[in-house]
């Protein structure tokens, strides 16, 4: 039968491209001491775009994984099976080091590298999920230096067994964690599940945990309470005489995106456990594996914008109307040239508390304090921004991006998850406070980073200047939180595009983000910025 008609003005497929050539990201990988990485970011960056990469990413959120239970002869078995698709995912994501790769790399900057390649890893943040848990685990798991000396050269492998057996056995393992119960979400100090003390100095663990994601990684270290108060617990899938721990896989969560990583609820009926750490430190012991997957959840949402943007421009550089290419259009461009400056505000920022992370784990105190304020407050504000940024690009798009081959409608779904994982907005609004409380001197460390670009430019001067007067009324601090936690923020993203950032995009963020000349969506810049460079450096490159 002949065609009826021919297909005209739309856009090819976006595959076969590098996100690694993103300019933001790398010159925030040079500046905070990766520079030795940039060709190991490029190399899987060129994977990520790739149409075979990307295939995986389809297939693996498409067919979400399966819990069983129950082998076919009635024995518990309590395993989740994915698609072969997420296992290559996996595969090049711990061969990469993505997971705890540095904490085996001594070299300056390893963290930051680490960053920058999940950064470019875009084609399915679900399996990430284990991936960022393996990474957090280590220094946790040094609070009990027995354990840490058999698994962390384990966890730090960049070898991928997906294989439920004895994690010694392995050439390389993946480790979780299993705080959140029904009655308490983040409330963690609520829970209910138990610890009793058995006479070799383990532990048996018996309650209900509500969320427990990637439930097939080896090891997982649990909160329960012991006989002297909450407490943070090393527990095994497999035990070490190769029986199976009694943790019981309840069912898995029917969530509205993260399709690809099996969240479930797990029932600990009497599971063996070791106390990583003291008794009644659980919070204290496992914290800082909440502070590093924050870091993910920033990196994740400023790659998510980065991946929203790179769809929008792709669109607007191939699709007319009216006469004209979407791109050469000023509205277009407006919209397009706000998408760019949140995502670029957004990369700067998370690199920063990368490289802040890395001076941390070499005991650079300055960066400690820096990272503590910094991270709570990025995470709340950045993570806040992904949701309307992927809503936008979307739209840019048209009724094409609302199909789910557009990609869009995944990335949509997706970009809620980072504000929500490791506590949501009030959570790590509130946190940005208690580090004031906890660490005042995390403020002085703050406003000496913001001194820096003192006097460079009022807008921002005038910022820096009712930030610092309304950390001074304590009254109604607390209510105010997420204000405190968006101000922050912004003061270090106009503070890194002062010093560091393209002067165009600089300009933008500082006339629209700080000086009132902002509507209530994207595409809403002042008039009088210069666009062309801005989205220039957001243009799709190989």
């Amino acid at each position: 039968m002949a065609d009826t008609h021919v297909v005209t003005n739309q856009v090819p497929t976006l595959e076969d491209y590098n996100p690694a050539t993103s300019p933001v990201l790398t010159e925030a990988l040079i500046r905070e001491g990766g520079e030795w990485g940039l060709d190991e970011v490029n190399a899987l960056g060129a994977l990520s775009g790739s149409r075979q990469a990307q295939r995986w990413g389809e297939l693996a959120d498409r067919n979400q994984p399966v819990l069983h239970t129950h082998d076919r002869y009635g024995h518990r078995v309590d395993e989740v099976e994915y698609d072969p698709a997420y296992h290559e995912l996996m595969n090049v994501a711990i061969g990469h080091g993505l997971h705890a790769a540095p904490w085996a790399d001594d070299r300056a900057g390893s963290h930051v590298v680490r960053a920058a390649k999940t950064s470019v890893w875009t084609v399915e943040p679900g399996h990430v999920c284990p991936i960022s848990m393996t990474y957090a685990v280590v220094p946790a798991l040094r609070f009990n230096p027995e354990l840490s000396a058999i698994y962390e050269p384990l966890l730090t492998s960049r070898v991928y067994d997906p294989e439920l057996k004895l994690a010694t056995t392995k050439p390389g393992i993946t480790a979780g964690m299993s705080m959140t119960e029904k009655q308490g979400g983040s409330d963690v100090r609520a829970g209910t599940t138990q610890a009793t003390p058995n006479a070799d100095g383990s532990y048996s663990l018996t309650g209900h945990k509500w969320f427990t994601s990637a439930p097939m990684c080896d090891i997982f270290l649990v909160l329960a309470q012991a006989p002297g108060g909450l407490s943070c617990f090393f527990l095994p899938r497999i035990l070490p005489d190769g029986s199976r721990n009694r943790m019981f896989l309840q069912r898995l969560k029917d969530k509205l995106g993260n399709h690809a990583n099996a969240s479930s609820e797990v029932e600990y009926d009497g599971a063996t456990a070791w106390l990583v750490g003291e008794e009644g430190r659980g919070v204290p012991t496992i914290i800082e594996m909440v502070n590093l997957t924050r870091l993910d959840c920033t990196l994740g949402s400023a790659t998510s914008m980065r991946s929203g943007l790179s769809r929008a421009v792709h669109h607007a550089q191939h699709r007319k109307a009216f006469g004209a290419y979407l791109i050469d259009q000023p509205l277009m461009r407006n919209v397009l040239a706000d998408l760019a400056v949140e995502a670029e505000a957004a990369t700067m920022l998370a690199m920063r508390m990368a490289g802040a992370t890395d001076k941390a784990v070499r005991g650079d105190e300055r960066e400690t304090l820096l990272r503590r304020i910094g991270l709570a407050a990025g995470k709340y504000w950045v993570c806040k921004r992904a949701t309307p940024h992927a809503a936008e690009a979307m739209e840019c798009l048209g009724g094409n991006g609302y199909v789910e081959d557009s990609g869009m409608p995944r990335l949509y779904r997706e970009a809620p998850l980072m504000g929500i994982w490791e506590g949501s907005g009030n959570v790590s609004a509130l946190d940005t406070l208690r580090a004031m409380v906890t660490r005042p001197e995390c403020v002085d460390v703050l406003f000496d980073e913001l001194a820096k670009t003192g006097g460079h430019d009022p807008r921002l001067d005038a910022h820096v200047a009712t930030l610092q007067s309304d950390l001074g009324d304590l009254e109604t601090i607390q209510y105010r939180a997420r204000k405190v936690a968006e101000d922050i923020s912004l003061a270090l993203q106009g503070s890194l595009l002062v010093r560091h950032g393209h002067p165009a995009v600089a300009e933008a963020f500082l006339a629209s983000r700080l000086g009132g000349q902002w509507g209530g969506a994207f595409g809403t810049l002042p008039t009088g910025l210069d666009l062309a460079p801005i989205i220039e450096r957001a243009l799709v490159k190989g």
